[in-house]
Parts: structure tokens; sequence; C-alpha cells
């Protein structure tokens, strides 16, 4: 990787990093103040209508973000066509979800769901006016405004909900931090961003992305209904407080697992792009990517799992106990995630969107399994079922992605075992410590501390180059903040 390129994907990364921060992680914070206003149901009630936006947001896009940022050379036609697409779209699944509503409601038996799925709709057509501004700012790998716009948005919107939930709005707390957050995040983008729609549509643009889009379109509505068909399985066959626990869980392993994806995500897309027909350079820098994301990710997962129980009851209370298990299973599930994404990254890099979907089909008939479990053996089968099909989907990934860069699976089990390793002892001991009886305010901490040290000892002693890597970034990134 070119000196300029590297310092490009780390400033990317950084940035990336802290966008996540503001954009999730103070959204988390937000959510712990909230978590100890509202209930458990609340929160189910709202995850219940997640797969419908989730899988809207997915149609809206159409892989056409992922088109445009792959493209080589771009020109103002191509934004213009996919913007006005996105648009009409948004609005036409609007209404459909509108429509639908009340069906909804039935469904899942919550009167409210009527009036919440109309109202919480609007951050569809509101997201597809983003989407543009977004992918040119992800395209340049600049994650510096898309920074300043989380941070912004993500405060006033945990102001909203905060103050909502005070005054006893119940649920419309969560909607109304939900819809001001992306309202927000829309306008600033808007602000910061100097491209304008000009009224243009090109079909041939159209035709050309759509080509490599649609099949990732297909693939991310899969992806989509897979992750959040849970929420649909123990909605309906469970309670809504029950779903509340699972999607407390879920917020605590989005903020370490989910993020990390994303950054991956977002800034080795486009740098690997950049050197797509450099099969050596390619290779190379793809297997550094995976070496220093799988040492963080095992470190942060794995601890996480360990320090479970005493960090919830701390942070919202006895009252999300039940949440303790879900989050220490999702988290083996999780800790794969990152990898997941590296691996078809390189399918999208290659421009291999016809695998890539015919991965994503296959990998979801493997995991109608776990969903069958949960619906007539319980949540904890069912979440113990997906940590398995995650492991199948990394071999399955790293198979075919290998083929296009020459890097086995077993050269990537050997370049990220020994961070695994070092990662399952240290969290193991730290989860020793749960054994103690002793206050959990004085046992979070001796986990947190001693997972710290012992990890790092581990490492300097090794030497391992991903170490070394992710030393320097932070010491860089350190100094930069003085």
């Amino acid at each position: 990787m070119s000196s300029s390129l590297k310092n490009k994907a780390v400033k990317g990364v950084a940035w990336s990093f802290v966008d996540n921060i503001a954009n999730s992680g103070i959204t988390f914070l937000v959510g712990l103040v909230l978590a100890r206003l509202l209930s458990p149901a609340e929160y189910g009630i709202m995850a219940m209508i997640a797969i419908f936006i989730a899988v809207s947001n997915s149609i809206i896009d159409s892989g056409f973000s992922n088109a445009l940022i792959r493209k080589i050379e771009i020109k103002q036609i191509d934004y213009n066509t996919v913007f006005y697409f996105n648009l009409f779209v948004s609005i036409i699944l609007y209404i459909l979800l509108y429509a639908i509503s009340p069906a909804i409601s039935d469904f899942f038996k919550e009167p409210v769901l009527v009036e919440v799925t109309r109202v919480i709709g609007w951050v569809l057509i509101i997201n597809a006016l983003a989407i543009i501004p977004r992918t040119i700012f992800i395209r340049n790998v600049e994650f510096k405004v898309q920074t300043k716009v989380s941070l912004i948005s993500s405060i006033f919107s945990g102001i909203v909900g905060i103050g909502m939930a005070f005054y006893g709005m119940g649920v419309w707390s969560l909607v109304g931090q939900q819809l001001s957050r992306q309202l927000l995040n829309t306008l600033f983008l808007w602000t910061f961003c100097h491209w304008r729609p000009v009224w243009e549509f090109s079909m041939r643009s159209f035709k050309e992305m759509f080509g490599f889009g649609s099949k990732l379109l297909l693939s991310g509505l899969l992806n989509t209904i897979y992750k959040d068909i849970y929420y649909i399985i123990i909605g309906r066959f469970y309670s809504s407080a029950q779903l509340g626990q699972y999607t407390r869980a879920q917020q605590f392993n989005i903020i370490f697992s989910s993020n990390l994806t994303s950054v991956v995500q977002r800034v080795s897309y486009p740098v690997l792009s950049s050197m797509q027909d450099e099969s050596e350079r390619l290779k190379q820098a793809y297997r550094k990517v995976i070496k220093v994301t799988m040492l963080v990710t095992f470190a942060c997962m794995l601890g996480l799992a360990a320090v479970a129980k005493p960090l919830i009851v701390i942070l919202i209370g006895e009252k999300w106990l039940m949440a303790v298990s879900f989050l220490q299973i999702i988290c083996f599930a999780g800790m794969l995630y990152p990898l997941h994404a590296i691996n078809l990254n390189i399918l999208q890099v290659k421009g291999r969107s016809d695998l890539f979907l015919k991965l994503e089909i296959l990998k979801k008939i493997i995991a109608v399994g776990p969903i069958i479990i949960g619906i007539f053996y319980g949540i904890e089968y069912m979440l113990w079922g997906s940590v398995f099909t995650s492991f199948i989907a990394y071999f399955l990934n790293s198979f075919y992605s290998a083929d296009l860069i020459n890097y086995p699976t077993k050269d990537q089990i050997e370049d990220i075992l020994p961070t695994f390793g070092v990662s399952f002892v240290t969290a193991a001991v730290m989860w020793c410590l749960s054994l103690l009886d002793i206050s959990m305010y004085i046992l979070l901490p001796m986990q947190c501390l001693l997972g710290f040290v012992l990890s790092v000892a581990i490492y300097e002693k090794l030497k391992l180059e991903e170490y070394i890597e992710v030393r320097q970034m932070v010491i860089s990134l350190l100094k930069r903040v003085k």
C-alpha cells in the first residue's frame, strides 16, 4: 500500500471510527438513560417494525451506493439518476407502509403500532435524500464531515428523546429520537456537500449501475431480513418485554461488533477498490486489514461477553438482567461480523456481485434452522444456532473470496488464530473474577483493568505485526489529539 493511500486509509479509519462513536456511541449513552425511563415492552414495540424499515431502506438504495463508490470514472448524471430513483422509490414504499400498518398491528397484537409505523415511516424519505451526499463523502474517503454531522445529530436527537421520555411519552420518545436524528443528519449532510441535483435521468447509467447493484440489493435484502427476522419471531411468539430485552442486548453488541464492521466496510471498500487491478498489492492490503481488524474485534467482543452482567446491571439496572445471557451468546456470533464484511468486500471489489448474491442465498437457507429452533425451543437456543451458522458463513465467504486474491481460508485462520487465542485467554481470566463475591461496582473496573493489562503484556511479549500496527495507530492518534 502506497504511503499516500495508507495515510488516507488511516485517516479514514480514524474519522470513521469517531463517526460511529458519535452516531452509535452517543445514541447508546442516550439509550442508557432511556432504558431507565422506559420499559422493555416499549423497546419491544419499536423493534417490531425494525425489519420493515430496514428492508425498505435496502430497496431504496438498491445497491447503487456501492455501485457509485466502485465506479472508476463517475459523471454528474450518475449521481442525479440515482438520486431521483432513490427518492421515487422511498415515496412509494412509505405509501405502502402506511397502508399495511393495520396488518402489522394485527400480526403483533399491538394496537399502537398503526400510528407508530405511519410516523416512523417518514425516515424512509428522509434517508433517501441523504444517500447521494453520504456516498460522495464515502467515495472520497472523507469522514470528517460525517463525523461532525453525526455528533450534532446524535446529541440533539438524544435531548429530544430523553425530554419526551421524561414527560411520560413512552414509545413516542423513541420515535422522536429516531426521526429527529435522521432529519438533522440529512439537513447537515446537504449543508456540507457541494453537490446539488439537476433534473436529468440516464437510463443507460441506471442500467449500468443496476446490473451491479441489483445483485447487491437482493443480497442486502436477504441479509437484512435474516438479521431482523429475530425481531419478528420473538415479537410474534414471545412477549414485547422479551423482545425489548433482546434489543438491549443487541444495542450493547452494536457498540463494538456492528460499529467495527461498519468502519471496516466503509473504509476498506473504497481503498481496496482503488487497487482492484493490482492482485499482489490488493492481497497484502487485504491481509493487513484482516489481521488488524480481528485483533481489535476479538478483544472487544470476548471482553464484552466476560463483563456482560456487571455492565448491564450497573448501566441500566436489574430489570434488564435477562439481556445478560442474550448478550453473551450474541458476542460469539458478533465477533465474526467484521471478518464476514471484509471477505464480502473482496467480491464487490472484484465485481462479483453475482457470487455475492449466491453466497447470501446459500447462507440464509442454512440459517433457517436456528429460526425454527427459536420458535419451538426458546430464544437462547435460537441465538446459539446463530453462532453456529456464523462460523459456517465465514468458511463460505472466505472460500469464495480466497480464489479471487489467492488468500486461502487456511492462511486466514493462521493469521487470526494468535489474536483469538490471546483474547480468549484474557476474557476467560476476566470472567473468572465474576465468581468472587464482591460488589459489581468493584468487579467491573477490576475486570476491565485486568483484561487490558494482561492482553497488552501478552502482545508485548509476542510482538505480533498486527499489534505493533495497532499500537502505532493509537500513538499517532494520541499525538494528534495533544
